[in-house]
């Protein structure tokens, strides 16, 4: 075969792999009350609003009614799960499910830390499959007055988070929260992914006094524990939140709220560092904490515009 005739048929081949799946991303507007909202992409960087940026599920998990920081994973059984945050002070998180992102299952309110009765919170929860253990890991962040001495002080309202975690196999009962990672500093608003053979995390800094407000990074070969800071910050000389994540062909991209500059921020990390891009991205109004994940075109085409 001529070489410009397979350079042909590969570059035909890739592109109609890199066409068969539709990036799409989760996210809350205002102050969550009016539920999911779904923007998609197709390279990775200009974001278009579905379903005319209007809500594609009310939330009606938990006393406050709230849906915000939602998180979605496709499992294997090839339903998507979603967690969110309910409230800004119950000890509960949501859960619900879908085969097309369209018909949802009845909202859960997770009673994940009902056994810590002086627990602050339960925020910007999100989920992983564990392919080892065939389990899902949900993960959040709370606060437990005078659990951790590190960060008692330097926390915004009396807030000092750690990071726990809870696993189910059918999402019916769930093992009881154990503590997923503990930096030695006031920490929140974790993402993992499986990055090869280990796990990587990114997360916030959320020390406040003096402020840090930036994104880190920690690695564990194992998903339930064992993470370890690597590193500087990977963000700059903001304030940043909400991380989410995307694995691309030459590294990671970060996605994560200026939240007091009121836009998005970007930035690609590699192994040989990091790259600001957020003057390449294009997000719809309005979008705050949500996360990033990879559909099939067919589900896509079935989402409304």
């Amino acid at each position: 075969m001529k070489r410009w005739l397979l350079l042909l048929l590969t570059f035909v081949s890739i592109s109609a792999v890199a066409q068969d799946s539709v990036y799409l991303f989760c996210y809350f507007k205002d102050n969550g009350k009016d539920g999911l909202h779904l923007a998609y992409s197709r390279d990775s960087y200009k974001w278009v609003a579905l379903n005319g940026d209007s809500s594609l599920l009310k939330p009606t998990a938990g006393k406050d009614k709230l849906m915000r920081d939602p998180c979605i994973i496709q499992g294997p059984d090839k339903l998507f799960h979603m967690v969110w945050t309910v409230s800004w002070n119950e000890r509960t998180i949501g859960y619900a499910s879908s085969p097309d992102l369209i018909h949802w299952s009845a909202q859960q309110t997770v009673p994940v830390m009902e056994h810590e009765p002086t627990a602050k919170n339960c925020w910007a929860p999100e989920i992983m499959y564990d392919p080892g253990s065939k389990k899902y890991m949900i993960y959040w962040a709370t606060t437990i007055p005078g659990r951790f001495q590190a960060g008692d002080t330097s926390g915004d309202d009396k807030y000092n988070h750690r990071l726990y975690y809870t696993l189910t196999k059918d999402f019916k009962q769930y093992s009881k929260a154990a503590l997923l990672y503990d930096p030695g500093f006031n920490c929140i608003d974790a993402t993992i992914q499986q990055d090869g053979h280990q796990w990587v995390m990114f997360f916030k800094d959320e020390t406040r006094y003096p402020p840090a407000k930036n994104l880190r990074v920690a690695y564990s070969k194992k998903l339930t524990g064992g993470y370890v800071m690597t590193g500087s910050p990977i963000t700059g000389n903001y304030w940043a939140e909400g991380p989410t994540a995307l694995h691309t062909s030459n590294g990671w991209l970060v996605y994560f709220d200026k939240y007091r500059d009121h836009k998005y921020g970007l930035v690609k990390v590699t192994g040989e560092g990091r790259q600001d891009e957020s003057d390449k991205l294009q997000l719809p109004a309005g979008i705050r904490h949500g996360s990033v994940f990879k559909v099939s075109k067919a589900i896509f085409d079935q989402l409304p515009r």
